[in-house]
């Protein structure tokens, strides 16, 4: 008399391991190359919000603002002298 027990079991555990397989949602390394989840459409989305453009604005204008009033403490430029001709 032969025992079926043994199919079931056999088929429940292929099916476990096939579902196991399928529900997981984790990233790969293969190849040192880094794959995304196959959920990877459906996750939370991150908004970063735009930023100036020029990081050091600020000290731009700073400098800018120093220049021009140095500028106007000394006074107008004088005359400059005519470039010298080559001979």
């Amino acid at each position: 008399m032969k025992s079926r027990c043994k199919r079931p079991v056999l088929w429940g555990l292929v099916g476990c391991i096939a579902a196991l397989g399928a529900l997981t949602g984790c990233q790969v390394d293969t190849n040192n190359q880094v794959l995304p989840s196959p959920y990877y459409l459906q996750g939370n989305l991150q908004y970063f919000s735009p930023g100036p453009w020029f990081k050091l604005q600020g000290e731009a204008d700073n400098m800018k603002l120093y220049n021009e009033q140095v500028a106007a403490q000394q006074g107008p430029p004088g005359p400059q002298p005519p470039p010298s001709q080559p001979q």
